[in-house]
């Protein structure tokens, strides 16, 4: 059996829409987006029948409408999303400890010490696609690789359903063709210069001298050229701790109303405690992020005790946070609101934090995620969240 290191980069299929059209059969084979459906809406996901009319996530709603005005607009359903993302990533644990999650939908997966027991790594491969389509219906495509870099480059070139395999004497060979544009990193203003440049393909760049580098990457140069050249040490990290987590929204029009803004607030700060309680963390930290409509940027923050991962303890700091500036800022309009939480911890360490006399409201929200869970976000809403 080869010593070299086999890695694996799984990375799911259009993975909202993927979801969506599963759960609705009459969207399949149809154009769908899944994102916000307002003026200042983004794309989150679209699939394939989207793409091929040039629709991307991260593009504005608008313009994808523009390029595909058939295209059927969903908007995002986060937590059953997070449900199916639970599954796969359960089926990942089945062949390897040694998972680090990238995203809902992707994750590096090393399954070198796994041969022994599972097959080759293109067996193995060949299983996980196996069972996440058996287990989700979803599909997902695969890069097998000595690293995770090549891996990660390997999974994206034979989409959707793909399963690519490069062999350590295979890298050169299977890098050098491929466009600049395909080195992860490598941003479109980066890639513009490399491109402009006279470099269009990962071998030319691995072979560019000092002389063309240089002035685009200073001293990343000598990085830059291994990364063209395959060569990526980095292990895969699984036990990867999150630092911090937030939920955000760009509002369609500019909000004024201190009373809408703090009903959105509200809705923001159970949005991130329940992605706390999915992942059973508690928090000691709120930060409130306001955006105003000139684009001006400013965040507030404050620690609290015990931890928590209650709604109403971290809806309420967020709320004064709120006050505090909207003093200082009377009659702003702003944009995007956002509340995050940081300072984690596990909520195991929950009863070391216990205040006596004090109430707790961790089962009515662990009541209200597990509504959600089935029967959608609006299911249930929080009095204070509600728009008037």
């Amino acid at each position: 059996m080869s010593t070299a290191r086999a890695i694996l980069h799984v990375d799911m299929d259009a993975f909202y829409a993927s979801v969506e059209q599963r759960d609705d059969p009459s969207l399949r084979g149809k154009p769908v987006v899944v994102g916000g459906i307002g003026g200042r809406g983004v794309v989150a996901a679209a699939s394939y029948e989207a793409r091929r009319f040039g629709v991307r996530s991260a593009m504005p709603m608008r313009r994808a409408l523009e390029l595909c005005p058939q295209a059927i607009c969903i908007p995002p359903r986060m937590q059953h999303y997070r449900q199916v993302s639970r599954q796969v990533f359960a089926i990942f644990h089945e062949f390897t400890p040694l998972v680090q999650g990238l995203s809902l939908d992707e994750a590096y997966l090393d399954v070198t010490a796994s041969r022994l027991l599972k097959g080759d790594s293109v067996a193995i491969a060949k299983a996980i696609k196996s069972r996440i389509r058996e287990v989700t219906g979803l599909t997902a495509s695969v890069g097998v690789a000595p690293n995770r870099l090549v891996a990660k480059i390997a999974s994206d070139v034979n989409k959707p359903d793909g399963l690519t395999i490069v062999t350590p004497d295979e890298v050169l060979a299977f890098l050098d063709p491929l466009s600049v544009r395909r080195l992860p990193g490598l941003g479109r203003k980066t890639g513009q210069k490399v491109e402009a440049a006279g470099i269009h393909t990962l071998g030319e760049l691995r072979r560019a001298s000092d002389a063309v580098l240089w002035p685009i990457f200073g001293r990343h140069t000598p990085r830059i050229r291994e990364r063209a050249a395959g060569i990526d040490e980095r292990p895969v990290t699984p036990d990867w701790e999150e630092k911090s987590l937030s939920a955000e929204e760009t509002f369609d029009t500019d909000i004024a109303d201190p009373a809408r803004l703090h009903a959105e607030l509200a809705r923001l700060a159970d949005r991130s405690c329940a992605r706390l309680r999915a992942k059973r963390l508690v928090a000691g930290c709120v930060t409130v992020k306001i955006r105003r409509h000139d684009f001006a940027t400013f965040t507030r923050q404050r620690s609290f005790a015990p931890h928590s991962n209650e709604s109403r303890v971290v809806a309420n700091l967020a709320h004064v946070l709120l006050d505090e500036w909207l003093r200082s800022q009377p009659g702003a309009r702003l944009r995007l609101l956002g509340v995050g939480v940081s300072d984690l911890a596990p909520a195991e360490q929950l009863d070391l934090f216990e205040v006596p006399g004090r109430t707790p409201s961790t089962p009515l929200d662990e009541a209200i995620d597990r509504i959600r869970e089935r029967f959608g976000q609006d299911a249930v809403r929080r009095a204070s969240s509600i728009r008037r």
